[in-house]
């Protein structure tokens, strides 16, 4: 009995001793966040444009758990500027949590230089540990980008009633016969006709029109992003091989036909084979979106556009 009684105060010390040790290895070498599916630039293209948008985004996992998320644009050593520039931001709003989705977009200032540049990413850890990761991002004046995808034309429409129009300021009251901010509808059995121009491109390129129910809280803004589950496709038109600065559109007699979907189809317009209309994607009476997403292939650039839409299908 005595001896058993030993044992156990023996384990019970190496238990404690190693508790113990754990404890002060944690305090002498707390862990560090983690950092994975970083993305710098739409597509991860690493391009930022003076005075336009940039995506960025990272998953994190903390140590212990996030103190605040920066960001910041460096000069690079042996690089030359036309004037000194740089930026730096904070995000504070994820502090206390042990992991985050840190999606952001923000604007590349208008006094920035261009040049290539330092992108620092760094997570302060409430366990007093910093993570920094660095990558290389080149920012462009709007004129010296070598494409300069711009969304200059988008509508859509039911059959032969317009829903928006992009040119002419939103949406279109039936009533009134005006523009404005109000949500279009279109009604079961109507077909949905939607109409993009692209500005600024050559090269090779795919344009995707999708229809998405917001109930999925899915708003890809690439189209590596898509979930086929939840995005119906209304529309997938591409070019190839433009030698020259241009627009592209899918709306045009070339086809031989304008996209159409019906709103009740049971499979969509996804090429080179449709995807059925079921699951997550039935019909449905709701809220939407329509979204044109362009990718140009040529030089990983991505522009995309959303707009609401109810659908009336009872």
């Amino acid at each position: 009995m005595k001896k058993i009684k030993l044992i156990t105060f023996v384990l019970l010390l190496v238990a404690v001793f190693s508790a113990c040790k754990k404890d002060k290895d944690d305090d002498i070498n707390p862990v560090k966040s983690s950092l994975t599916n970083v993305e710098v630039g739409l597509n991860n293209n690493e391009i930022g444009v003076i005075g336009k948008d940039f995506h960025f985004n990272a998953e994190i996992l903390a140590g212990e758990k996030i103190e605040n998320v920066q960001i910041k644009i460096l000069p690079r050593s042996g690089e030359s500027y036309d004037k000194s520039w740089k930026m730096e931001i904070t995000w504070d709003e994820y502090r206390g949590v042990k992991n985050a989705t840190v999606h952001k977009h923000f604007n590349i200032p208008e006094d920035a230089a261009e040049g290539k540049y330092d992108f620092v990413i760094i997570v302060n850890d409430q366990n007093g540990t910093t993570l920094e990761e660095k990558r290389e991002i080149k920012i462009y004046t709007a004129a010296n980008l070598p494409v300069n995808p711009e969304i200059m034309f988008f509508s859509v429409g039911a059959d032969k009633r317009l829903i928006y129009d992009q040119i002419n300021g939103g949406y279109l009251d039936p009533e009134t016969g005006t523009f404005g901010n109000t949500t279009g509808y279109i009604n079961k059995g109507d077909s949905l006709v939607p109409s993009m121009t692209v500005n600024g491109i050559k090269g090779d390129g795919v344009m995707y029109v999708v229809l998405i129910n917001k109930k999925h809280n899915h708003r890809p803004e690439t189209i590596g992003a898509i979930d086929f589950t939840k995005v119906i496709i209304a529309d997938i038109y591409e070019h190839t091989n433009m030698d020259k600065i241009g627009s592209f559109t899918n709306y045009t007699f070339r086809r031989n036909y304008f996209p159409k979907l019906l709103i009740g189809a049971v499979s969509d317009n996804s090429v080179p084979a449709p995807r059925m209309i079921d699951h997550l994607k039935a019909w449905e009476t709701g809220n939407y979106y329509v979204g044109m997403i362009y990718y140009n292939s040529t030089y990983n650039m991505t522009v995309f556009k959303y707009i609401d839409l109810k659908i009336n299908y009872n």
